[in-house]
């Protein structure tokens, strides 16, 4: 029985991170380039009484063994870099990859960040940043006087300037790939920094690379979570931590009767 209570103590503390992990996706169901995080569970230790396979006598073997089981734990909640839907904007400086690869960010402390965020705008110099101010890398600057913004699929981003007819080009966007995006390290503001599970990222022009993907302009990812599918879990996590919470409750029971047997 007090293994009893501490398998429902895990499996009430695993349903809790599941909903913690429900509501972030749910929370972020309007943020741009938000990808879902999907929590994932494994049983703990087993208590093994009798081993499976061990002789039963000189010619025979256990066929099952008896082995109980200690509870559960959350090991993970993993990313789904799955495609979200795209949202027209007015802003020319919005971009959808339309592939698996990543924005390349320059954080202020110099390193490198990657997003699939593609909401940019100008700052007072005419660098294209994120709504944090952090530059697209490499970085691209356009004049103060650029009109037409045009930004192609393999990410030239050129304009045209005031009584000139001819566009020019200030420089084209790089994109970057994982082999394991899942091992990506989220820190929050929209951005991953790689990991040893994720990789090195391998960069190169949009188009140009299979997967990687194109860019299209005047768009936004949207995030991929799934309200309904949400709550549905949000259902199953609720009704699991009900269950284990009654199995506490028949074990104390048990426990009781246990402790009027001498009264």
């Amino acid at each position: 029985m007090i293994r009893a209570l501490y398998s429902a103590a895990s499996g009430m503390t695993a349903q809790q991170m599941n909903v913690d992990n429900i509501a972030h996706n749910l929370a972020n169901a309007n943020t741009t380039g938000y990808k879902t995080r999907r929590a994932q569970f494994q049983d703990l230790l087993y208590q093994t009484v009798v081993q499976p396979g061990s002789a039963s006598g000189q010619q025979t073997t256990v066929p099952t063994g008896l082995q109980v089981g200690l509870g559960t734990r959350a090991s993970s909640n993993e990313i789904l870099f799955t495609q979200g839907s795209f949202a027209q904007t007015d802003n020319p400086l919005d971009m959808v990859i339309q592939g698996k690869g990543f924005f390349q960010i320059r954080r202020p402390s110099g390193e490198l960040a990657y997003s699939r965020a593609g909401a940019f705008h100008l700052d007072k110099d005419g660098n294209i940043v994120t709504q944090d101010g952090n530059p697209l890398e490499p970085q691209i600057t356009l004049p103060s006087a650029a009109l037409q913004i045009s930004i192609g699929q393999d990410g030239t981003v050129s304009y045209t300037l005031p009584n000139q007819a001819a566009a020019q080009q200030a420089g084209q966007i790089q994109l970057a790939t994982f082999v394991n995006p899942a091992g990506l390290n989220s820190i929050g503001g929209n951005l991953y920094l790689p990991t040893d599970s994720s990789g090195d990222p391998t960069v190169g022009t949009p188009g140009g690379q299979e997967g990687i993907g194109s860019l299209l302009q005047g768009y936004t990812e949207q995030s991929n979570v799934s309200v309904v599918e949400e709550f549905i879990n949000l259902i199953v996590a609720q009704r699991g931590y009900e269950a284990n919470s009654k199995v506490v409750k028949a074990a104390d029971d048990m426990y009781q009767q246990v402790n009027n047997l001498t009264r």
